[in-house]
């Protein structure tokens, strides 16, 4: 489940903007930027009190009456949990109503932070926290390798690359790479278990987190095309029992599709207090959000919702009168051939599954405590890097189609999802221009699989056939 973490808005981390080296004293001159100095020295205290009292401060009144410093705190305890402490360590952009920057946790994970003022107080009006892919210039290995001229090269130098990013322990996974849907990499590394010393292979499952997502999209879209469903329908047809019945009234299945619903997500402090033992099923997981007041009015905004995602599962699950679970198992895992992909249960992995491990490298740990259940519509199933190559081309031959963003089904140009969690990292990239396509998958904390993708994409842009 690709955690994003929205508050007011949504940020879009953009790598072309962002200043080489990062001046905080530029930050200090400023009256919001010295607020964005306070807020990071609260935020890596570890103290709520003192948090909870910056908020207060230096949050605009109107602001605060939208949402008042308790649902922030228990919000930034889930982001202390994932991060732990933050270090500014890019700054994107600086003016008088609005500051972006770019930090990374102790961890290892890069998060952009967007924050705006109100232009009278010169207070926080709103901010966003998403976590992100890692600029540029901190993708690269640390060892120089020559850029590979022809494909012999490429493979060679990758098996170079990923052998040594796992001997220095920065990854362990599966590499999957393919032309023309047929494999010309493809390699594991690391441990499925490190207590055992259970080595990963070829045939290893993984967590998806938020790839999942993509099969839920299809499964919208092939009800649509069956004329048993439409974007424009609105959840209050469909899920008429639905907690928020006012929020079900405005909202469209198009919303939830593309993530305007205004629906918030299932990670908070409820799922915090709830035992995630007993999240298996997506009803299991509507309390934690289904009678919240909506973020904002559907369709006037966009913000990542894993919330609107499993609303979505229990759109198909009436609709089809089927399980979620066995709606994607018959109409698309099988169809597309992919026999080792599905949701498990976290404590009925099969055999051949991938453990996740979060922390640093001096200290990983299994993320079993933190893991649901069973996964949901909004992610958290489990496939290999081969079924994955078989989901991609299904999607080239369109057996299946994932609906676009306006409620249609384009041609197929390319598809490139990831998901991210503490110890799961998964990326699928496939290029229609190229007929290339690239599969990563990790059980460490991001960007252990987004590192090498982002290399192995650069190296595969200059090769020659």
């Amino acid at each position: 489940m690709k955690k994003i973490l929205p508050l007011f808005l949504s940020f879009v981390f953009v790598a072309a903007a962002i200043a080489q080296t990062p001046d905080l004293s530029a930050l200090a001159k400023s009256a919001g930027g010295a607020r964005v100095i306070a807020y990071f020295a609260a935020f890596n205290s570890g103290d709520e009190a003192k948090l909870g009292a910056f908020f207060t401060d230096n949050i605009d009144a109107e602001a605060l009456k939208r949402r008042p410093v308790e649902p922030r705190l228990a919000f930034h305890r889930e982001v202390r949990n994932d991060f732990k402490t933050v270090e500014i360590k890019k700054i994107v952009s600086i003016s008088e109503t609005e500051i972006s920057v770019l930090a990374q946790s102790v961890n290892g994970s890069w998060v952009s932070y967007s924050f705006e003022f109100d232009p009278a107080t010169k207070k926080f009006s709103g901010f966003g926290i998403e976590r992100t892919n890692p600029p540029e210039d901190s993708k690269k290995p640390t060892i120089t390798y020559p850029a590979p001229a022809t494909r012999n090269d490429f493979v060679a130098t990758t098996e170079h690359f990923l052998a040594d990013l796992a001997k220095a322990d920065a990854f362990s996974g599966v590499v999957l790479i393919a032309k023309d849907d047929k494999p010309i990499f493809a390699k594991a590394f690391g441990y499925a278990d490190a207590e055992k010393k259970i080595a990963n292979t070829i045939d290893t499952r993984f967590n998806l987190g938020s790839i999942n997502k993509n099969f839920t999209r299809v499964a919208i879209g092939q009800l649509v095309k069956q004329g048993k469903l439409s974007f424009d329908d609105k959840l209050i047809k469909i899920l008429p029992d639905y907690p928020n019945r006012e929020a079900a009234a405005k909202i469209t299945i198009g919303h939830l599709v593309n993530m305007k619903s205004g629906i918030g997500d299932i990670f908070n402090d409820k799922f915090d207090a709830t035992d995630k033992k007993t999240l298996r099923s997506n009803k299991d997981y509507l309390p934690l959000f289904g009678g919240d007041p909506l973020e904002f009015e559907p369709g006037t905004n966009k913000r990542y919702s894993n919330g609107g995602y499993v609303v979505l599962g229990l759109v198909i699950e009436k609709i089809s009168g089927m399980s979620y679970y066995d709606y994607v198992r018959e109409n698309i895992f099988k169809a597309a051939g992919m026999a080792s992909t599905d949701s498990y249960a976290s404590d009925a992995l099969p055999p051949d599954t991938a453990f996740g491990y979060t922390g640093p490298a001096t200290g990983r740990i299994r993320n079993l405590s933190g893991l649901p259940g069973r996964g949901s519509s909004a992610g958290g199933g489990y496939s290999t890097a081969a079924d994955l190559l078989k989901f991609s081309n299904a999607l080239r031959s369109k057996k299946l189609v994932i609906p676009d963003d306006h409620g249609g089904f384009t041609e197929f140009t390319g598809v490139g999802i990831a998901g991210g969690s503490p110890g799961v990292n998964a990326i699928l990239v496939a290029n229609g221009q190229t007929d290339y396509t690239i599969i990563v998958l990790s059980n460490y904390d991001p960007p252990s699989a987004e590192k090498p993708s982002s290399q192995i994409r650069d190296w595969l842009k200059n090769i020659k056939e």
